[in-house]
């Protein structure tokens, strides 16, 4: 049976176990991913409280973890999405995206409207890959794809 949480402190504990645990075992994500058998940024997200696993991949990763039966039970339940708090976040990394979504922002959706018309791009029908890339000019760069699915706004 689907089980959803009305809170998110119960998942936030939960993501601060799990962390503690990837670190102590000296996992990488795309190891815990392996273990769920679900992409790398879907598994950090759904260990990070923003998704529910699958039974099976709930199961892998908490044997793979160290995490109780009822850490299984609780990483399949439907959470409150949402990883800020605050409006506005202080972590530096979180902090630049903010600030690309706050210049890019009216871009984004200028372009998206102008190709696609009314509506929104899906983050429920969502893949969200990261890769660093060499810079031509030196050091790295971080290449981040959001493929959403675009969804029109209907009219009733």
């Amino acid at each position: 049976m689907v089980h959803a949480q009305f809170e998110q402190t119960a998942r936030e504990a939960l993501a601060v176990k799990a962390v503690e645990a990837k670190t102590r075992k000296n996992l990488t994500w795309k190891q815990i991913a392996e273990a769920a058998g679900l992409s790398v940024a879907f598994t950090t997200a759904a260990v990070l409280g923003q998704h529910p696993l699958p039974q099976d991949s709930a199961q892998a990763v908490a044997e793979l973890l160290g995490l109780d039966d009822d850490a299984v039970m609780l990483l399949q339940t439907i959470p409150v999405r949402g990883s800020m708090p605050n409006r506005i976040p202080t972590d530096p990394t979180m902090y630049r995206f903010y600030e690309m979504l706050q210049v890019y922002g009216t871009t984004l959706k200028a372009l998206v409207h102008e190709e696609f018309g009314d509506g929104i791009i899906s983050a429920i029908n969502f893949k969200l890959d990261v890769k660093k890339v060499a810079d031509p000019d030196g050091g790295e760069r971080a290449v981040i794809t959001l493929d959403g699915k675009y969804l029109p706004t209907k009219p009733f």
